[in-house]
């Protein structure tokens, strides 16, 4: 469980379930069901981006780590994010116009109050997901195939992405079960611990080949961790403190997954109820416990691991903290 506290008394929980694979993809560590069903969500951000790199995309348009590490983004929509989203859109010929994302404001505080200030208002660029469909119209227009309806399920991308995640997943593009995500592209589901072994053979293919499409992610992703996420995200965090040692993404409802590059090891962790002021505490502390981050990493991601329950004049009143010991194969 996470727990809220405020005054002392607990006043709420929230219950996690996560699974810790090998890149043999054996549980080795757990919470709750590891076989909790669920959807991707934004974890799916990286094997969505894996056919820019296999298709000859990112060559074609000579993409930069930046570049490439906001088509793996949920970003925050501050002004660097927004103006890489433009450069790429640019590069590939198209515009804003051509987004199918959707708008809605900046998650970055600041910068959705600097719109404000300017009489903006948000557009489908200031779209978390907005580097995600970048990346798609990339795609598109490398293949020539019709960009309009790229995020439609039978449009030529969403099945190109679809047999992706097939093949990392153990299994086939008609088998894998499938919703329609924030977004409005095809989101795919499956138990926690098939998305963490996915995770998990996504690190351990970059380490045995860092030039393939893996290896030219994560890198990618690691190296550029500020447009995976933003100023303070969690994802950004984890993988600035520990040096791109581990690769990390969040997803909506409650979702995160976490990819060691060392060991070849992957885990997918779930807030069941989907509430997101849980997701910190919850990852940092499996992290601790299964020795994934060291103790001067811990505290550099202690406003992460226990959170503060704050009231309308700013005043902290309360903690969101950890209260679970994990599981562990002997």
């Amino acid at each position: 469980m996470i727990e809220v506290r405020r005054g002392g008394r607990v006043e709420s929980r929230h219950r996690i379930s996560a699974a810790l694979l090998d890149a043999q993809e054996q549980l080795l560590a757990w919470l709750g069901d590891p076989e909790f069903f669920t959807f991707f969500r934004s974890t799916a951000k990286p094997f969505q981006a894996l056919p820019l790199v296999a298709d000859g995309v990112t060559e074609a348009f000579e993409l930069t780590d930046r570049e490439l590490a906001l088509c793996c983004a949920s970003h925050s929509g501050e002004p660097a994010h927004v103006e890489t989203v433009r450069a790429l859109l640019n590069k590939i010929g198209c515009s804003e116009d051509d987004l199918e994302c959707g708008a809605h404001w900046p998650l970055h505080r600041p910068s959705a109050e600097a719109l404000i200030r300017e009489c903006g208002a948000p557009s489908p660029i200031h779209n978390n997901c907005s580097g995600k469909h970048a990346g798609m119209l990339a795609w598109a227009r490398h293949r020539g195939v019709e960009t309009k309806g790229y995020r439609r399920a039978d449009h030529p991308v969403q099945a190109r992405v679809c047999c992706e995640l097939g093949t990392w997943t153990n299994s086939t593009c008609e088998a894998l079960p499938r919703g329609t995500d924030g977004c409005g592209v095809v989101s795919f589901a499956g138990p926690l611990n098939v998305i963490a072994g996915a995770y998990a053979q996504l690190v351990a293919a970059a380490r045995r080949d860092p030039d393939g499409p893996a290896g030219v992610v994560t890198a990618a992703m690691t190296r550029e961790p500020y447009f995976v996420g933003g100023t303070g995200r969690l994802s950004t965090r984890l993988m600035e403190v520990t040096n791109g040692r581990l690769l990390a993404k969040n997803g909506a409802d409650g979702v995160f997954a976490v990819g060691d590059r060392e060991r070849g090891w992957g885990l997918t962790l779930k807030v069941e109820d989907g509430c997101d002021r849980a997701v910190g505490p919850a990852v940092v502390e499996f992290l601790a416990q299964v020795d994934l981050l060291e103790a001067d990493e811990v505290l550099a991601l202690d406003e992460h691991h226990i959170g503060a329950v704050t009231n309308t004049v700013g005043e902290i009143v309360g903690e969101v903290r950890p209260d679970f010991r994990i599981e562990k194969v002997e």
